[in-house]
């Protein structure tokens, strides 16, 4: 891809979800294809246009649309809800409440796979006062696609009974669950507790919190499966494997401040798994080797066995922070692991292989074999990198949360920028790729408190598409 490429303005749609039915090509949900890699093959050889559609209105929703034969799918805010839509009107075919806790929302983008939908529950019970908190328990859910009916719910963490003392959180929030067809299992990864049992949390102050994501640690149950990937069955929900990756990591939004009274024994690194594990096979030592991998808040890139969840590789990407660390999505090619690092609390962030030091956020390419890092580049916009990013013949593409709204194409062999372009709003979601167009949505704006102020809204959806 040239780098000096010509840009023209067409408009694309007047209309998002004019659609006709997927075809086998199509970006259908926000992992791209069943194994949420968020690669396009042979969807783009240049880049020569964008459009924007602007001033359409929506329900609220965070999570991205899946196509399923002549449904659209999609899980709302609150209360926890997910519906189903005809594609060709919009009219609602079913809605199902998948979690009756006042606090339940569906964040995490579903996956559709043989009139099957298998999605996770969040929650934005982190943000309630102390008093308050917490009592959510985070699941995994597969739906009839046909008529939204539950066929199986996981919890993620032992049941409290409505109880503010116990255990709470674990919630399954990003991208979208990846199926292994061959395995009959579905992996997924969830995030921290937002509370739990006073002999826990006297267990993990007894230890100094020294326990690292390597090692067993000894005050975490079997039941618990907060900042963990997980591999369930397909067919019954049970959990075939788990991997507990994150150390003593309770908290909510009250204790950012260290002086509130009653918050666990902190700070301490956030680990959730903002993202669902992507599959891919490597060569290791001359063997294909099943594998999943996946990045999370604290910076660590994790690659494990997709048939025991045995660790395979590790690595430190880059900082973590509240907002990541790797965060919403990676990619990848089945060569290199491609991730964000949002770096939000602006840490030192050595790049490689330049040794330069920044404090913005970047993006990473790992080696998916040996877990080395091959590349890193720095947001040129000098802000926080949070949005997923995704891989389409060679090149990477991200956007930046810089108020300018920049997106990004990369090179992936070696992370040189190749071309940007200023939306006008915050870039805070990914790109979706299909028949030869990149879709991003420009402008983002919220009121919690924790994310930063210079997020500026916008309702355009931009095209970049081949002539």
């Amino acid at each position: 891809m040239a780098p000096n490429c010509l840009y023209l303005a067409i408009l694309v749609w007047s209309s998002l979800f004019l659609l006709t039915s997927a075809k086998t090509t199509d970006w259908t949900n926000h992992g791209g294809d069943l194994q949420n890699r968020r690669y396009a093959l042979g969807q783009l050889t240049g880049l020569y246009s964008t459009g924007l559609v602007r001033g359409v209105n929506w329900t609220v929703s965070r999570s991205t649309p899946t196509v399923a034969d002549d449904l659209l799918i999609v899980g709302i805010y609150g209360p926890g809800y997910v519906i189903g839509l005809n594609i060709s009107n919009g009219e609602l075919v079913w809605s199902t409440q998948l979690d009756k806790h006042y606090a339940t929302l569906i964040t995490m983008s579903g996956t559709y796979y043989k009139s099957a939908f298998y999605v996770g529950t969040s929650s934005i019970e982190e943000s309630a006062s102390i008093e308050a908190c917490c009592s959510f328990i985070g699941s995994f859910l597969k739906l009839n696609a046909t008529n939204g009916n539950i066929l199986w719910q996981t919890y993620m963490l032992p049941g409290n009974n409505g109880s503010t003392d116990e255990y709470a959180g674990a919630a399954i929030w990003g991208s979208s669950p990846s199926i292994d067809i061959n395995r009959n299992m579905v992996y997924i990864a969830t995030g921290n507790m937002y509370s739990a049992p006073l002999n826990v949390t006297q267990c993990q102050e007894a230890q100094n919190n020294q326990t690292t994501p390597t090692e067993e640690d000894k005050c975490i149950v079997p039941d618990n499966h907060s900042n963990s990937i997980l591999a369930l069955d397909l067919d019954s929900g049970h959990i075939k494997w788990y991997k507990q990756l994150g150390g003593y990591d309770i908290w909510f939004a009250a204790c950012n401040n260290l002086s509130t009274p009653g918050c666990p024994p902190g700070p301490n690194p956030d680990a959730d798994f903002g993202e669902a594990p992507m599959m891919l096979t490597i060569n290791d030592r001359g063997k294909k080797h099943d594998i999943v991998a996946t990045v999370q808040k604290s910076g660590m890139a994790w690659a494990l066995d997709r048939d025991n969840g045995s660790i395979v590789w590790s690595t430190e990407a880059g900082p973590g922070g509240i907002d990541g660390g790797g965060t919403w999505g990676s990619a990848t090619d089945g060569t290199a692991v491609y991730t964000n690092i949002g770096n939000s609390l602006g840490n030192n962030f050595t790049l490689k292989p330049s040794n330069i030091i920044t404090t913005s956020g970047g993006w990473v390419s790992i080696d998916a074999t040996t877990g080395n890092v091959l590349w890193s580049t720095a947001n040129p916009s000098n802000a926080s990198a949070i949005g997923p990013v995704s891989v389409a013949n060679g090149v990477v593409f991200a956007g930046s949360t810089n108020g300018t709204g920049p997106v990004y194409a990369m090179s992936a062999a070696t992370g040189q920028i190749l071309w940007s372009y200023d939306t006008g709003g915050t870039v805070y979601g990914g790109m979706s790729i299909s028949d030869g167009c990149v879709y991003v949505g420009s402008g983002y704006k919220t009121n919690v408190g924790l994310l930063k102020p210079s997020f500026t809204p916008g309702d355009a959806l931009f095209a970049f598409c081949i002539l």
